[in-house]
């Protein structure tokens, strides 16, 4: 989808490929990919390519997900450079820990890829968000940064780091209906939340279906027109319900802020137990994307 869409700059396959079949469809199109065993070492040199890939070879310096072991890495990266389908052989591994920067493990992870990596050629590659703020030391010849691209603090709300970023994912909808209840009257499936007194509520073209959570309970945080308020009862798959009490001119097409510029990812993640990123990735495909230049609010690109 990337290529087709005219993107050229190097696109890399973070879990490489997860089966040899794939690796011609990779070459193709021109992509970069993680080598993290021993089985795809073997298939990547066995296979047949219009053209040679740039390798990264990651090494499992402690988080224990994928990775080769250190020990390893010297024979593995010969290996590699000696067979006619890599181009080049990038070295990288991955953190653990970095959202604690004072955990112990993650100075242990990086003696451990200096050590095993020490004397072979190739960039170098470690630093996620977290680390690239918390552990500079890590910075290498590239870096990684996921959430920060968001705009999202990587660490706890209060990091110092949170000061200085600026969300640029924003996701909203529009009020589509207005009911006013009266007291004791419920709201949505199982009438989890009655109305302790008269209550006007909004209803929101939002729902599980799109990717905010279900498990999102009352109260809730929400922006309406630009007011703080809250959602009501269970969010349904296209719907959601809030509270329009304390945001009186609030009608019909009425903007809501689910998360993004003025409430956070982190704050609607703690309130529903989960974390920033689960919400930043779970936003489904028929959700249409709005694409605003930086400086140019003006003009948006659907």
């Amino acid at each position: 989808m990337l290529r087709g869409a005219g993107i050229t700059q190097p696109i890399l396959l973070t879990a490489g490929f997860f089966s040899a079949n794939e690796l011609p469809e990779i070459a193709r199109h021109d992509l970069q990919i993680v080598i993290h065993s021993e089985r795809q070492v073997a298939d990547l040199r066995a296979a047949r390519l219009s053209r040679p890939l740039v390798v990264w070879l990651k090494i499992d310096s402690g988080m224990h997900r994928l990775g080769i072991a250190p020990a390893t890495v010297a024979a593995t990266h010969g290996r590699l450079l000696a067979s006619a389908n890599v181009a080049e052989v990038r070295l990288m591994t991955h953190f653990a820990c970095a959202d604690t920067p004072e955990h112990e493990l993650n100075r242990s992870q990086l003696e451990t890829f200096v050590s095993a990596t020490r004397g072979l050629p190739g960039a170098r590659s470690l630093a996620n968000s977290a680390a690239l703020v918390a552990l500079p030391e890590s910075r290498a010849d590239w870096v990684r940064p996921g959430i920060l691209l968001y705009g999202v603090n990587p660490f706890d709300e209060h990091h110092p780091i949170a000061g200085e970023l600026r969300s640029v994912l924003t996701l909203s909808s529009r009020v589509i209906a207005i009911q006013t209840l009266a007291t004791g009257a419920g709201i949505g499936y199982g009438h989890d939340w009655v109305a302790p007194r008269p209550t006007r509520v909004g209803i929101v073209a939002m729902g599980y279906g799109d990717g905010y959570p279900r498990h999102a309970g009352t109260g809730t945080p929400v922006l309406v027109a630009g007011h703080r308020t809250r959602t009501l009862g269970r969010v349904s798959m296209d719907l959601l319900a809030v509270d329009l009490n304390d945001v009186p001119g609030a009608d019909v097409g009425a903007e809501v802020v689910l998360w993004g510029e003025g409430l956070t990812a982190w704050e609607v993640a703690r309130h529903v137990g989960t974390i920033a990123y689960a919400l930043l990735t779970g936003i489904c495909a028929r959700v249409p994307l709005r694409y605003r230049a930086a400086g140019n609010p003006g003009r948006d690109h659907v």
